[in-house]
C-alpha cells in the first residue's frame, strides 16, 4: 500500500487498484457545519439534518509527514492528513481538525462497477449493500422494516417503530469490499454510508473522525482474521452450552420448572432454562414485560436458589436477564439515585426514559462508580452468587441525545453509538473479575465498533413472528453473515421470532421451520414471544415437541464439529456461519447470496423462509462436490438445484472429501 502524488493531487494504491483518489477536480474530501434534530421514542430516532455549509477540499499541499487540505489555495487548512503505515497491510489515515466549527465530514472511496461491499455491522435486510446508503446509529430496529407492508404501516402510525431496511441495533461504520481490503472509521457519531454510486462509495460522518483505517488481506478469510485481531475475539464456547437448547420460559416457577420438566421427560436435550422474569412482570399494551429491578423475584420464583442447584446437578443452567437501566418504581432506583449513579438532565435530576408505558433512569457507565456498583451489587451478587450461568443483556440504544449529561464531560450524541460496547464492557469485566470468562454466558442485541472484544455472543435481537422479506426468519441469516465479517464469530435468534403485533401470531410452521435453522447456530435458545398467550408455543402438541427434540439431538450430534468451529473462531477470528464466499472467491454467483450460508467450511444450511413450501431452491457453490445429507447422492457445484424441503429436513450438504463426512452422515439416523 503506497501513496502517490499525481498531477493535481494524491492516490492511496493497493496492489495496482486505486482506494483513494484526490484533485482538485474531483476532491475525495469535504467538511463542513450541520445543525442535526434527534427526536427519539422509545428506541425509534426521527433524525434529520439542517446543513449549513458543505465544503469541497480542492487544495492541498504535500510534505514529507503529512497533507493539508484548505478549500482554495489563500485560504488557511481546514484538515491536516498523516497516513501512517504499520504494514503492507494496514494503513491508518489521521486526520486532525483545524477548524473547530466543523461537525460534518465526508470522504469518496474509489469504487467499480461490479464490486461488492458487505458489513457495517449487523444488517438485517440486505448483505451486499451496493445500491443503497446505510445510515449508521443504534436503535430499534423496527417492526416490519419495509415501508410498503400493513405491518409497518401500523407500526409507524400507532408507535412510531416501523423502521426501515437500514435500521439496526448493531451499526459499525466498517465496510470489506470485494476487492479484498476492508475500511474503518473511528468515530462514535452519527454516519451514513452511501453505496449508491458507479465510482466511488460517500461516507458521512458528523464529526471531524479521528481517524480512519484501511486493511488488506490475500484473501477474505485473511481479511476477517486482520479485522478480528482489530476489534477483538470472542472465548470459546461454554461447555455446557453443547448439552443440548436454552428453554425461554417465563409465568413464574411452577409454570416454568414443570413446562422444563415436562420438556425433559419428552426427550428434548436441555442445556439451559432461561427465565427472563426472574426479577418479576409488567403487563402492559405491548405484552409481558419485565420489571427492571435486577434482583432475584422471591414472590415470583420463591425456591430459586435451590432450583438452581438442582438443576446443576442434572447438567442445566438456568440463566436470566438485565438491562443498563432501572426502573423508577423498583428499589434499586432509590439505591443508585442516592449514590449518584445515574445520567443526569439540566435540573441535575435523573435523566428518565419512556421505555414503553414505565420510565427508567439511565445508569451512567462513563463513571467509574456506578460500572463498580452495577458489577458488585447486581451481577455479582444478585446473579453469579445466585448460581446463574448466563442472562441477556438486553438494550444499549436508547441513550437520548436530548438533555442528558454524563460524567465524562462527552455529548450523548457522540456517546449514544459508543453505549453498547460500554454495555458490554460492564457485562464481560463482572465475569473476568471473578475468573469465568468462557464459563458465564451472555448475549446482545446492541452492539457497535468493539462489542467484539466484550461480548461472547450475539443475538439477533426481535424479529417478527413469521416469514416477512424485512423482519422474519431469513433476517437472522443476513444478521449473521454481515456481523461474522467483522470478527463477531457467534449469533443466534430467537427461535420463532419475538414481536407479535396487530393479529400478527406466531404458527406451528414458522416455530418449526426456525428450530430447522437454529439447530446449524452456536446456540439454539426460544422465546415465548411478548404476547405469549396468543403464540405457537414448543410444546403446545406433541409433534413439535418430537420434532425439537429430534433437532435439538442433531445439534448436539455436532459437538465435534461446532467444538473444532469454536476454536477456529477463538484462534482465528472465523464466524461460524460464514457467507459462502469466504470459502469460494472464484464463484461470483455466491457473493450476493444472503438466506444460505456455511456452518464452518465443511456444511452448506439452505434454511427454508417461506410459507407452505415443500420444495427449496439451492445454489451449490462451484469447484466442489456436494453430498445431499438426506438421500447421500452426490451433486456438482456451480449450479442451482431444487430439493425435497419437508418440516424436518432443511437443505444440508457437505463437501464429498470433507474429514467430517462421517459425523454429517450420522445426522440421518437421529430419530
Amino acid at each position: 500500500m503506497k501513496l502517490k502524488q499525481i498531477d493535481n493531487g494524491f492516490q492511496l494504491i493497493q496492489d495496482a487498484q486505486i482506494l483513494l483518489s484526490h484533485t482538485r477536480e474531483n476532491p475525495a474530501f469535504f467538511v463542513g457545519i450541520g445543525r442535526e434534530n434527534i427526536v427519539a421514542y422509545r428506541g425509534n430516532f426521527d433524525i434529520q439534518d439542517h446543513l449549513i455549509e458543505r465544503i469541497p477540499l480542492t487544495h492541498y499541499q504535500l510534505s514529507d509527514d503529512h497533507i493539508t487540505l484548505s478549500y482554495r489555495q489563500d485560504t488557511p487548512p481546514l484538515l491536516t492528513l498523516m497516513f501512517s503505515l504499520s504494514n503492507d497491510h494496514h494503513l491508518t489515515l489521521s486526520i486532525k481538525n483545524n477548524k473547530s466549527e466543523l461537525n460534518r465530514f465526508w470522504i469518496r472511496i474509489n469504487a467499480i462497477e461490479v464490486e461488492k461491499v458487505w458489513g457495517c455491522g449487523e444488517q438485517m435486510s440486505y448483505f451486499n449493500l451496493r445500491g443503497k446508503h446505510f445510515p449508521l446509529w443504534t436503535s430499534e430496529p423496527g417492526v416490519g422494516r419495509d415501508k410498503t407492508t400493513e405491518m409497518t404501516f401500523l407500526s409507524d402510525k400507532y408507535n412510531k417503530a416501523g423502521g426501515d431496511y437500514y435500521n439496526s441495533n448493531y451499526p459499525q461504520p466498517t465496510f470489506v469490499s470485494s476487492r479484498h481490503y476492508a475500511c474503518h472509521v473511528n468515530s462514535s457519531a452519527y454516519a451514513d454510508f452511501d453505496f449508491r454510486n458507479a465510482t466511488y462509495h460517500e461516507l458521512q460522518i458528523w464529526e471531524i473522525p479521528e481517524s480512519i483505517e484501511f486493511f488488506i488481506a490475500p484473501t477474505f478469510l485473511s481479511l476477517i482474521e486482520r479485522l478480528s485481531l482489530r476489534f477483538g475475539r470472542q472465548p470459546k464456547l461454554p461447555e455446557w452450552i453443547y448439552n443440548g437448547i436454552i428453554l425461554g420460559l417465563k409465568g413464574g416457577e411452577e409454570n416454568s420448572f414443570s413446562r422444563l420438566e415436562h420438556t425433559v421427560n419428552s426427550g428434548v436435550p436441555v442445556a439451559g432454562l432461561w427465565c427472563e422474569d426472574w426479577a418479576g412482570i409488567r403487563e402492559t399494551s405491548f405484552g409481558k414485560r419485565l420489571f427492571w429491578d435486577w434482583k432475584w423475584s422471591k414472590k415470583r420464583y420463591p425456591n430459586l436458589d435451590q432450583k438452581i442447584k438442582l438443576l446443576k446437578e442434572n447438567n442445566i443452567r438456568f440463566l436470566a436477564y438485565i438491562s443498563p437501566y432501572l426502573c423508577e418504581d423498583g428499589e434499586l432506583f432509590t439505591i443508585a439515585k442516592a449514590k449518584s449513579l445515574f445520567a443526569l438532565n439540566s435540573k441535575k435530576d435523573v435523566a428518565l426514559i419512556d421505555f414503553g408505558e414505565f420510565n427508567c433512569g439511565v445508569l451512567d457507565f462513563t463513571n467509574q462508580a456506578t460500572k463498580e456498583w452495577f458489577k458488585k451489587e447486581i451481577i455479582h451478587k444478585n446473579m453469579l452468587d445466585l448460581g446463574i450461568s448466563g442472562w441477556m443483556a438486553d438494550f444499549g440504544e436508547y441513550l437520548p441525545t436530548e438533555d442528558l449529561f454524563l460524567a465524562n464531560g462527552m455529548s450523548s450524541t457522540i456517546m449514544h453509538n459508543a453505549w453498547p460496547p460500554l454495555w458490554a464492557s460492564v457485562n464481560a469485566e463482572a465475569i473476568a473479575e471473578r475468573g469465568l470468562t468462557g464459563e458465564i454466558m451472555f448475549f446482545m442485541r446492541s452492539g457497535f465498533t468493539g462489542t467484539q472484544k466484550y461480548c461472547p455472543m450475539l443475538w439477533a435481537g426481535d424479529q417478527c413472528v413469521d416469514f416477512s422479506r424485512h423482519d422474519g426468519l431469513n433476517t437472522v441469516i443476513c444478521g449473521a453473515l454481515s456481523s461474522g465479517l467483522l470478527g463477531n464469530a457467534y449469533h443466534h435468534s430467537d427461535i420463532g421470532g419475538y414481536t407479535s403485533l396487530f393479529g400478527n401470531r406466531r404458527t406451528k410452521e414458522v416455530f418449526e421451520r426456525w428450530v430447522d435453522m437454529a439447530a446449524f447456530t452456536p446456540m439454539m435458545r426460544t422465546h415465548e414471544c411478548n404476547r405469549p398467550d396468543e403464540n405457537f408455543q414448543f410444546d403446545h402438541d406433541a409433534t413439535t415437541i418430537t420434532h425439537l427434540a429430534r433437532m435439538v439431538k442433531i445439534y448436539k450430534h455436532l459437538t465435534p464439529y461446532l467444538k473444532y468451529l469454536s476454536n477456529e473462531a477463538h484462534t482465528k477470528g472465523y464466524p461460524i456461519q460464514r457467507a459462502l464466499f469466504l470459502h469460494f472467491e472464484n464463484d461470483f454467483n455466491t457473493y450476493d447470496i444472503q438466506d444460505q450460508y456455511l456452518y464452518g467450511s465443511e456444511l452448506l444450511v439452505a434454511p427454508v423462509h417461506q410459507q407452505a413450501v415443500q420444495e427449496w431452491k439451492v445454489y451449490l457453490p462451484a469447484d466442489e462436490t456436494w453430498i445431499y445429507i438426506w438421500d447421500k447422492k452426490e451433486i456438482q457445484g456451480g449450479q442451482a438445484i431444487i430439493v425435497p424441503a419437508p418440516i424436518g429436513k432443511p437443505p444440508l450438504f457437505y463437501r464429498k472429501n470433507s474429514q467430517w463426512a462421517e459425523l454429517f452422515d450420522g445426522i440421518t439416523n437421529i430419530q
